[in-house]
């Protein structure tokens, strides 16, 4: 949900500003091959079998690119992005935002959508002029939590507290969690909004920021913390939380689990079977494939929900049909693996977290739902870097570790579906955490209740059928499901305040951009 992919005013957003043109790879003719990867009948070199496998872990203790090893594909793209010493979001990417977290464009006084981009561009390269953007593969985010403050965190809160009014209010605290703070803007619109519109809530308001960064974590205790008390930043990543939250709480994930690394699959043609796509680096630093049978843990457990669920592989009609698939593969030429198919591998990390430790929880998430630009396969990512002022799009995952962002569309549905199934089931409760809850007792009900409810709260059992016209008092509407997949401008319809992102001639870029984001709510 960040950056603008040309300087015209498009409405399905990616995350550049500036012009871009795809680079494409020569193929040298000592390297044609029908298969674009390597086909299972070849055998892999025997030193990359003798590489060590390492995972994200292991790679972050490293100071500088690793070589002469292999691992899985999701802990290539977590090293290239998150390593502390090296990677992508520690030394190469800034969120774009002026000095002032509360003001905005001045809409109102915009004659259009087109003046409106202009202003973009010119706060854009103000921000450029100030020394900002530093030298090759430097990216600037555009989010729309800083495009259109105050009013999108606004927007936001009014959800939120829509929500917590119905259920909660006077007898819980207002508890918020962030996942990937930012500069801290959708927080201080959001407190800033609480203390002047419902300061009876605002008082019973505790706001906390889950950021892995720890430059950004002084930009939000200074933009956040310092103006708003009832705030706290937790320098942590949220695959490293560890502390259960027994309470009611609302859980905030906007323009975060794009970069969530995935696995790489690529099936059998023959009969379907999935392969992992494990990634060696040679002494050279070069990158290559080996494929073999799924055997890790966590890839197995999202292919079994993923079919629980009641949802395919992500590959054509004419691969999943035995008959279309069989006509395929007596083609000439014919690949005998599927495309690469990219799978959210650490989004099950992260919903199974939720479930583990925010047992009450209430999500809500954003992202972008489709991406163009992006590389060879379903689901793939866009895959790219800054040069000269230009935004590059790159044709494969494998780039230098640390100089390219990588981030995925999501299947919204597909990740309704799997947080409903994983938040229905019981998770096994420990001494320490019943005590944990044990030692809470809210005023809406006993202290045995509140475990009973703790372990309970997503239980799919019980619950009302869908009534077609009804829309609860939180504005959406009241269905089967515990939670509902809204596009970007129905669920700023139902909550935002539109006339201060409306432009003289009507047009209203809050609603008309970012048109393949999608929310989770």
């Amino acid at each position: 949900m960040r950056r603008y992919a040309t300087p015209r005013y498009i409405p399905a957003l990616t995350r550049t500003f500036s012009a871009s043109s795809r680079v494409l790879q020569k193929p040298q003719p000592s390297r044609y091959n029908f298969n674009p990867e390597p086909s299972f009948e070849e055998t892999p070199a025997e030193q990359a079998l003798r590489y060590p496998t390492l995972t994200a872990h292991d790679l972050f203790q490293l100071k500088e690119q690793p070589k002469g090893v292999k691992m899985l594909t999701r802990d290539f793209i977590e090293d290239s992005l998150y390593n502390p010493n090296y990677g992508y979001f520690s030394k190469e990417a800034i969120i774009f935002s002026d000095s002032s977290p509360d003001k905005g464009f001045d809409f109102p006084s915009l004659r259009d959508a087109n003046a409106f981009q202009s202003a973009m561009a010119e706060s854009y390269q103000n921000y450029a002029d100030s020394g900002a953007i530093k030298g090759p593969g430097h990216q600037v985010w555009h989010t729309p939590t800083e495009l259109f403050k105050p009013y999108y965190g606004q927007a936001i809160a009014q959800c939120l507290i829509s929500e917590y009014l119905l259920k909660y209010f006077p007898y819980e605290d207002f508890i918020i969690y962030e996942m990937g703070g930012g500069n801290g803007t959708l927080a201080r619109n959001i407190l800033d909004y609480l203390r002047d519109e419902h300061p009876e809530v605002y008082d019973r308001t505790k706001y906390n920021i889950i950021e892995i960064s720890e430059s950004l974590t002084k930009i939000q205790k200074a933009r956040v913390v310092d103006v708003h008390p009832c705030a706290r930043v937790i320098n942590k990543s949220v695959f490293d939380w560890n502390t259960h939250e027994p309470a009611p709480c609302f859980f905030v994930a906007l323009e975060v689990i794009d970069n969530f690394a995935h696995d790489m699959l690529r099936y059998d043609l023959k009969n379907l079977q999935p392969y992992q796509s494990i990634v060696t680096i040679d002494d050279s630093g070069d990158f290559s494939h080996l494929y073999a049978p799924v055997s890790d843990p966590l890839i197995k457990s999202f292919l079994s929900l993923r079919n629980t669920a009641g949802h395919r592989p992500a590959l054509p009609r004419y691969l999943l049909s035995s008959p279309l698939r069989n006509i395929y593969r007596s083609l000439p030429f014919a690949p005998n693996l599927s495309p690469p198919v990219y799978i959210p591998t650490r989004l099950l990390t992260f919903l199974r977290m939720l479930r583990q430790y925010f047992p009450r929880h209430k999500l809500l998430l954003s992202d972008f739902s489709s991406l163009p630009d992006s590389i060879e396969g379903y689901n793939a990512p866009v895959v790219q870097t800054r040069l000269r002022g230009s935004v590059v799009p790159c044709s494969t995952l494998f780039v230098k570790q640390g100089y390219f962002d990588i981030f995925f569309p999501t299947d919204f549905e597909l990740l309704r579906d799997l947080y409903e199934l994983i938040m229905s089931r019981p998770i096994s409760t420990t001494e320490t955490d019943l005590a944990a809850l044990a030692s809470r007792t809210s005023p809406l009900m006993t202290s045995t209740s509140s475990i009973e409810l703790g372990a309970r709260y997503f239980f799919s059992r019980g619950r009302r059928m869908p009534v077609d016209g009804v829309i609860s008092a939180s504005g959406l509407p009241v269905g089967q499901r515990k939670s509902n997949v809204f596009t970007h401008k129905e669920f700023l319809q139902t909550y935002a305040q539109l006339d201060a992102t409306r432009t003289r001639s009507g047009e209203n870029p809050m609603l008309d951009y970012y048109t393949n984001v999608k929310f989770l709510f």
